[in-house]
């Protein structure tokens, strides 16, 4: 889930105040890692996956289940009984953003011998026996990809009511704040998302319609101060937090030291593996949750929307700061860069007269167009040659569905891609085959770029508009000529 700094986490406001700062040296910490490292070549092949997973608890005699609120402490146990114990232990367990989440990597990379692709499967049953061996009687873990009543009356336990005031952190109508992860970086990031943008944020996805759905399906919200009735839509399932996309589980795919692969192939993935078509309880008409998550973290403004004149911000900008990529990094993609990028000027010159190359350079132009969400008093003031959370925390709170991820200061890990669309699936089996699909590209060294609007059209179904479900029945994807493939090396990894 990120950077996951502790301290003392400011308020919007005043994180507001420090925005420059934190660009300024957030572009210093880049430069001093990219001069370190970019004539670093011939890594080794590695790569791995992350999987979340959600904690139930089972009531058989009442035929419920409800989401266990005891992700922490069940974390906790793991890490005592694992990596704490032995460093080379070979599962790793990390903190997601509901209390009732954990996320799981295998302790080591596994390499690009057959025999390694062998062990995927193993290590994902694996990890999902070490967590249920630490649950109680009832209790389950699970990779469900959206919880089908997340946000429905008593979907927890223990229970608790939402509290849509504005001291909570994320003043919804559905989603109480206790089913957020008790790290102070995710409800600081729920709260300052909802007070950057001015309002709570808005998803609305269209409801499956069948004979027995009212026409108009129209919703009532009893609590609600006025905010709900104007952002919810006849015809739609309405919600209003970011746990309703953060509180979803996904497969992460990434690795180091790997050719420029498929953007395509991924976004079939997505396609592929669409695993959630359920929210708040009802049939959505929708498959996939990218759109959904979009929406629940999207902090733009309403002059940034474009809905008002630009008084107070300095871009208009098209699309959440958690959507599709906008720009390919290596040199053969750069004629499928059809779309036009916002871009900060100054930093972009800045990058150019550093020696950075065009494409790079716009790229991290682009990503820090944004504002810091989050930022800690004991981590304003940093020594820019040796950290670099101040270009992490506009780093990884762009969450594209590629991300390119330079290495951290003074370690050993070398440059590297994250892949994110695909959906989690209910069986070890199945996750692990889109893992594989995914790093077969990589290996074979396959290239199926097309252009970046093309991708927007197609990612219309399922992630702009989240329109109609089935995508890899219904939609229309791109078909190209010839597929490629070529030598690269480690520096034409620079695709996001």
């Amino acid at each position: 889930m990120g950077l996951l700094s502790q301290g003392s986490p400011l308020s919007w406001e005043e994180t507001r105040r420090h925005a420059e700062h934190v660009r300024k040296h957030g572009i210093l910490q880049f430069l001093h890692i990219y001069r370190a490292l970019r004539d670093r070549h011939k890594d080794v092949l590695k790569w791995g996956d992350e999987v979340e997973y959600m904690l139930v608890k089972f009531d058989h005699e009442n035929k419920k289940v409800r989401l266990l609120l005891c992700g922490e402490e069940v974390l906790q146990t793991l890490q005592d009984k694992g990596e704490k114990i032995n460093p080379n232990h070979p599962t790793l367990w990390r903190p997601e953003y509901g209390s009732y989440m954990i996320e799981g990597t295998p302790g080591q990379p596994y390499g690009g011998t057959m025999s390694e692709f062998n062990t995927v499967q193993d290590n994902m049953r694996k990890r999902r026996q070490e967590a249920a061996s630490v649950l109680k009687e009832n209790e389950a873990v699970c990779t469900v990809t959206s919880f089908p009543r997340l946000g429905c009356p008593g979907f927890t336990v223990p229970e608790y009511k939402p509290t849509p005031v504005e001291g909570g952190a994320s003043k919804s109508l559905f989603f109480p704040d206790e089913a957020i992860n008790k790290h102070p970086r995710f409800s600081t990031l729920t709260r300052n998302i909802r007070h950057r943008r001015g309002e709570k944020v808005v998803i609305n996805v269209p409801i499956f319609k069948d004979k027995n759905t009212p026409s108009p399906f129209i919703e009532t919200f009893p609590n609600d101060d006025g905010e709900a009735a104007k952002a919810a839509k006849p015809d739609y399932i309405y919600m209003d937090a970011m746990g309703f996309g953060m509180g979803n589980c996904c497969l992460v795919f990434g690795s180091l030291a790997c050719p420029l692969c498929s953007y395509q192939a991924i976004f079939f993935q997505m396609a592929l593996s669409a695993a959630s078509p359920f929210y708040r309880g009802y049939v959505s008409d929708i498959d996939c949750r990218w759109g959904v998550i979009s929406a629940s973290v999207d902090d733009r403004t309403r002059e940034e929307r474009g809905l008002e004149p630009l008084k107070n911000n300095h871009y208009r900008i098209s699309k959440s700061r958690y959507d599709s990529i906008d720009s390919y990094l290596s040199e053969c993609g750069e004629k499928y860069n059809d779309i036009d990028l916002t871009i900060d000027k100054d930093i972009y010159e800045h990058l150019i007269k550093e020696g950075i190359d065009h494409l790079l350079a716009q790229h991290i132009a682009h990503l820090f167009i944004r504002d810091p969400l989050t930022l800690f008093e004991e981590k304003i003031h940093l020594d820019d040659a040796n950290e670099s959370d101040h270009f992490e925390n506009i780093q990884s709170t762009n969450w594209q569905t590629m991300r390119f991820k330079p290495p951290p200061p003074n370690s050993d890990i070398g440059w590297r891609v994250e892949f994110r669309p695909m959906e989690v699936r209910k069986e070890s089996i199945h996750t692990k085959t889109c893992s594989l699909l995914t790093m077969c590209a990589t290996v074979n060294k396959i290239c199926l770029l097309s252009p970046l609007t093309s991708k927007q059209s197609e990612e219309e179904p399922s992630v702009k508009s989240l329109g109609k479900g089935n995508s890899p029945s219904s939609s229309c994807f791109t078909a190209l000529p010839e597929i490629t493939t070529f030598q690269t090396s480690l520096f034409e990894i620079k695709k996001v």
